[in-house]
């Protein structure tokens, strides 16, 4: 990220004492301006961390980051340095985030800590709890798919959760505003891959674990373990007071409950729970419900649309009142919530159908938004949706049957294809697709690869009364083709192709 760095200088004695060191030579009082695990980002008074990463092995690049400045080495391999100091730890992966909590001042023992982990529903439980915390007044940074919050400012995401060291720069800079909070969306790549290392939460959450991100975390098992880790790493530090906060309808949510080794509030529609939702009526102009809670009963109003928004709500309740607001509080501030973008995103521009854009981008979130738009009693529901490439290649004809399950139209299309070609893709969704035509052959399909031109056939298909959904892009603004990103927005082009048809263009 571009953003002029915090300023700070710290001793490297003082930067490895809570790192796991295994050797170490030189002069451990060198001062140090600057932390980086990027030798191209080495200036004078650096320590470089060398890490190996999925890609590049930076300890290849010692030598670079010593020529560009670079006046000290962390590493998990052995390196001769001759006079310059020299530690080996065990992971530097792991030490990079240890160090950079250490040399940004520990920010994270100054913010109330919110992590939020799960396949679906991180962002907006985020929002939910960064705007219910607000309301009892605390000053609450965000960091997620989004974009990442900080007091009137919001920087770009260049990931769900940052690189380790990013990561406590923007918590840094969080303190430096005199923030109180942080809520974010904590990922599975970013807790196997230990960038919130140095971390201590005071609070996490489980929304939900689905079938996803397998090409890197290879089984479901796997998966969770990473999910885990966000709880199991709750134990110890100086913070009190800490709380998991578990939705117990997931069917992972009783085993992430018992390996809590802090207080849980189990939140469901249907399992018994702490944090319950009951009478519950859902429209597409919002949502009703009675939340039954620990400090007691009350009705909660939301213009947020369909079942999954309830557990986002009851999620976000939880840590409200674990951090001290009361009932009222939290009554009134649902009142005003606001869906966040590209998460059941109506586009309106005078058309006599509903227009959806959402995120949705695993078969479980398909299968969510499908039900959603079912229970709000629509007409035909026309399914615009494809499969990103390089991805995990199981979901493709999980998310297709999932679709002609719960739509009348379905067409299939590019997502970010990105090195894949698109209609190898498209086929390998398809294969669901014609499982389930077995059972509903009523549904008509199409395979339309250029995005733009598949918004566009939704649109026209659409009568009055039908419900058009494109999913998985939601608040992205680009398609990545080959190895290039290219500006692309659902929403853009859904108005485009709406004002076409309405004869506006």
């Amino acid at each position: 990220m571009a953003r002029d760095p915090v300023p700070f200088s710290q001793l490297l004695a003082a930067l490895c004492g809570g790192v796991d060191i295994m050797e170490q030579r030189g002069d451990m009082s060198r001062p140090i301006h600057r932390v980086t695990d990027d030798s191209r980002a080495v200036t004078g008074g650096s320590l470089f961390v060398a890490v190996k990463g999925e890609r590049v092995d930076g300890h290849e690049f010692v030598d670079r980051a010593i020529k560009a400045g670079a006046v000290a080495v962390v590493s998990q391999a052995p390196v001769a340095l001759g006079s310059l100091p020299f530690v080996r730890v065990n992971d530097s992966r792991k030490a990079l985030g240890l160090l950079g909590s250490r040399f940004y001042g520990n920010p994270s023992a100054h913010l109330k800590m919110i992590g939020v982990t799960g396949t679906n529903g991180k962002t907006t439980t985020t929002y939910l709890c960064k705007a219910l915390l607000e309301g009892i007044g605390r000053r609450v940074g965000l960091i997620g798919t989004v974009g990442y919050q900080i007091g009137q400012e919001t920087l770009p995401a260049s990931h769900t959760t940052p690189g380790a060291l990013d990561l406590q720069e923007l918590l840094a800079k969080m303190v430096e505003r005199e923030l109180t909070a942080a809520v974010m969306e904590v990922s599975s790549h970013a807790l196997a891959l230990d960038r919130t290392a140095g971390c201590e939460y005071d609070m996490a959450v489980f929304t939900n674990l689905t079938q996803d991100h397998l090409d890197f975390h290879h089984t479901m098992d796997e998966y969770c373990e990473a999910k885990l880790r966000l709880f199991t790493g709750l134990v110890g530090g100086q913070k009190i007071g800490k709380r998991a906060i578990v939705n117990m309808d997931d069917p992972r949510g009783d085993a992430i409950r018992k390996a809590c080794p802090v207080p849980v509030w189990g939140y469901a529609l249907k399992s018994q729970a702490d944090l319950k939702a009951e009478h519950v009526r859902l429209s597409l102009t919002g949502t009703t419900f009675t939340a039954a809670t620990p400090s007691g009963s009350f009705p909660v109003e939301s213009r947020l649309v369909g079942e999954h928004n309830v557990y986002n709500l009851l999620g976000a309740i939880g840590v409200a009142l674990h951090d001290g607001a009361t009932i009222d509080q939290i009554r009134e501030a649902t009142t005003h919530l606001t869906n966040v973008p590209g998460r059941f995103e109506r586009i309106l521009s005078g058309q006599d159908f509903t227009v959806v854009v959402d995120y949705a981008h695993t078969e479980d979130a398909l299968v969510r938004l499908l039900t959603a738009a079912r229970t709000l009693k629509t007409d035909r529901i026309i399914t615009v949706f494809g499969c990103g490439g390089d991805r995990d290649r199981g979901k493709r004809p999980k998310m297709g049957r999932a679709a002609v399950e719960y739509s009348d139209v379905v067409i299939l299309t590019s997502d970010n294809p990105r090195t894949e070609d698109p209609m190898t893709i498209l086929h390998e969704v398809e294969i669901g697709v014609r499982d389930a035509l077995a059972r509903r052959n009523h549904v008509q399909y199409h395979l339309v690869p250029d995005r733009r031109e598949a918004i566009g056939a939704a649109v026209q298909e659409a009568r009055r009364g039908d419900m058009v959904l494109i999913a998985g892009k939601g608040h992205e603004d680009y398609q990545i083709i080959g190895a290039q990103k290219f500006h692309f927005d659902d929403r853009e082009v859904a108005r485009e192709a709406i004002q076409k048809l309405r004869g506006c263009a």
